[in-house]
């Protein structure tokens, strides 16, 4: 990993086409989802009139990359990667578009969700490994960083316009604009991003590597070097504080007796984290890996006063400082990638999301499932109590990862 003590600066990112094309492609797919994922919630909770089915249909975004992962992810390392993020965005819009008809039925609409996020794997590892190429040193640490921080501000922008608009239009509407953003992303990565060659493996001639012995190289690298175990661990505590995202909508109607503050509870905690990644890219990089633990840390603890059942601004407010504590994860996954040599970069970045959605879809089928019998608000009180313990073993990981070194 390059630890530099000088740190980069954002105009020395902004400068690279490459990067501005991902940039674009990123807010573009980003804002979408997030239309899509505001849409999905209240037509299932419409339909169904039940949390925990909510819930499931929500997790849904992220379960598919239990397999997607280990399978899929690896695409990016055997297939150039520019015609791997092209291709993935064409396919998407096309199940997107299938979801956006009119009429279709809960089951079908769910398999069509399963296969979009499926394929979101081979396109997150290939960007993920592009940036690495783009961007050196602390110019990654900066350029995802900035990446996150748009990434959010569109969730805060795509949940709290994507509800107003849900409400307005209905949530096929939603939808289709999900469908658009891959398509518009699609032609930005075709015409902004160079076309570089399959990244050669150090020790064969041929670098399409089989599918297996490439998980098997990237699960054994990830499972045998500390720091990448303990930032795996790191990024795993998502899944207790993503747990407001399954369970927004029974909190709100717990509170307020209505869902109308759902759109302002799931903007709260990524415009929280957009304050919190800001104020940690003006930090050296060497204090920014220190404060990975208790940043995890501050990521679950508000959680812990929903039990008090607080009222919505209230809460809000809890939201955004769990949000700013989650910015660690720009760090954390800034290390990862750079911890791991290009021509495995797919693979492993694959697996590391692997562990992190499972985290988070086990966390948000977890907390539906318990907040059929205990209510929204003691099931994140909950949460928040579990998430902290947990970030405090894996705070204590990452720095003895580090003194190994």
């Amino acid at each position: 990993m390059v630890c530099e003590q000088q740190a980069a600066r954002y105009s020395d990112v902004f400068a690279l086409r490459e990067f501005r094309a991902l940039f674009a492609a990123q807010l573009l797919s980003v804002l979408g989802d997030q239309f899509a994922r505001v849409a999905l919630s209240v037509l299932v909770f419409d339909r169904t009139q039940s949390p925990s089915l909510t819930a499931l249909a929500y997790a849904l975004t992220y379960l598919p990359d239990l397999f997607a992962g280990p399978l899929l992810a690896g695409i990016a390392d055997r297939y150039p990667r520019r015609t791997v993020m092209v291709a993935t965005d064409l396919a998407r819009a096309i199940l997107v578009a299938l979801m956006a008809l009119p009429g279709v039925p809960l089951p079908l609409l769910c398999a069509l969700l399963v296969g979009v996020h499926a394929l979101g794997a081979p396109f997150s590892a290939a960007r993920a490994a592009t940036l690495a190429q783009v961007l050196r040193g602390d110019r990654y640490v900066l350029g995802t960083g900035a990446a996150d921080m748009v990434d959010q501000l569109a969730q805060v922008l795509g949940f709290a316009v994507g509800g107003l608009v849900v409400v307005a239009t209905g949530p096929d509407r939603g939808l289709q604009i999900d469908a658009a953003t891959f398509l518009v992303s699609a032609v930005i990565v075709r015409l902004g991003v160079h076309d570089r060659p399959v990244p050669a493996f150090p020790t064969v001639r041929d670098p399409v590597q089989p599918w297996w012995p490439s998980l098997v190289t990237g699960a054994v690298t990830v499972w045998t070097t500390p720091k990448l175990r303990a930032l795996v661990l790191l990024a795993c505590v998502a899944g207790f504080y993503v747990t407001i995202e399954a369970l927004a909508v029974p909190y709100s109607v717990a509170v307020t007796g209505s869902d109308g503050a759902v759109g302002l509870l799931l903007a709260a905690g990524p415009a929280g984290a957009i304050v919190g990644m800001w104020a940690i890219s003006r930090l050296l990089p060497g204090r920014r890996l220190r404060l990975l633990g208790p940043l995890a840390v501050l990521a679950s603890l508000p959680l812990v006063l929903a039990a008090f059942r607080p009222s919505v601004p209230v809460m809000i407010v809890l939201l955004v400082v769990s949000g700013i504590g989650s910015a660690y994860h720009m760090v954390a996954r800034s290390a990862f990638v750079q911890s791991v040599p290009d021509h495995g970069r797919g693979q492993a970045f694959g697996l590391a999301v692997t562990a992190l959605r499972t985290a988070q879809g086990t966390g948000l089928l977890l907390a539906g499932v318990c907040a059929e019998a205990f209510g929204a608000p003691a099931v994140l009180s909950g949460a928040g109590v579990t998430g902290t313990l947990v970030a405090t073993v894996a705070g204590l990981t990452w720095y003895q990862a580090r003194r190994r070194r």
